[in-house]
Formats: C-alpha cells, sequence, structure tokens
C-alpha cells in the first residue's frame, strides 16, 4: 500500500478546514507520518482522567492536544495569510522548496 506525501512540517502554521475546531489556526507541534497525523499546538483538546503519580501527585482531569488526520489542515502561506495547497519548486542549486499556489511565495518553515 502506498502512503501519501505530507508537505507539511513541525512549526509550520496551519488552519483546521473541518471537524469541531474548523477555522482555527495553530501551530503544527508534531508529524506523524507512518498513521499520517499531525498533533497541532491549541486544536483538537481533549481531557483525560489521570490517577495521582509520582509527577502529578494529586491526579485529577488533564486537558492535551490529541493528534488529527493531515487532510484536516492546510498550511497557510505567509504573504497572502491564507490556506494555500502547496507546490515543490526546484531552485538553481537544485534544492528543493514548497512554494504558494496563489502567489507564488517560498513557504519557510
Amino acid at each position: 500500500m502506498q502512503r501519501s506525501k505530507s508537505k507539511l512540517k513541525k512549526d509550520d502554521k496551519v488552519k483546521v478546514i473541518t471537524g469541531k475546531d474548523r477555522g482555527k489556526i495553530g501551530k503544527v507541534l508534531k508529524v506523524d507520518r507512518k498513521n499520517e497525523r499531525i498533533l497541532v499546538e491549541n486544536i483538537n483538546t481533549v481531557k483525560r482522567h489521570q490517577r495521582p503519580n509520582a509527577q502529578n501527585r494529586q491526579g485529577g482531569i488533564v486537558e492535551s492536544e490529541a493528534p488529527l488526520n493531515w487532510s484536516n489542515v492546510m498550511l497557510m502561506c505567509n504573504k497572502c495569510v491564507k490556506p494555500v495547497r502547496v507546490k515543490t519548486q526546484q531552485l538553481d542549486d537544485g534544492k528543493k522548496v514548497r512554494v504558494c499556489r496563489k502567489c507564488n511565495e517560498q513557504i519557510d518553515a
């Protein structure tokens, strides 16, 4: 089975396009290429009950981010400040860079 490739990287700014957090913008914390999921800062927060342990003496309800499928987010362009599709372009020195399809501006991480 062939896996699809994501053009998302850590520290990218993304916008959620579907789901309960639709419209929110956050920073990518982690990319799981094997399961096609990403972890976005302050997006898809869930509450988990935690028992008391050595690190958390009191226990209680802990809020944390849960991973979501990378097809549910789009990369934000810094120049046009909109969610965009991305293409890769090869520079003269042989380096590949990500480019915004709307404004043809190079996207930096």
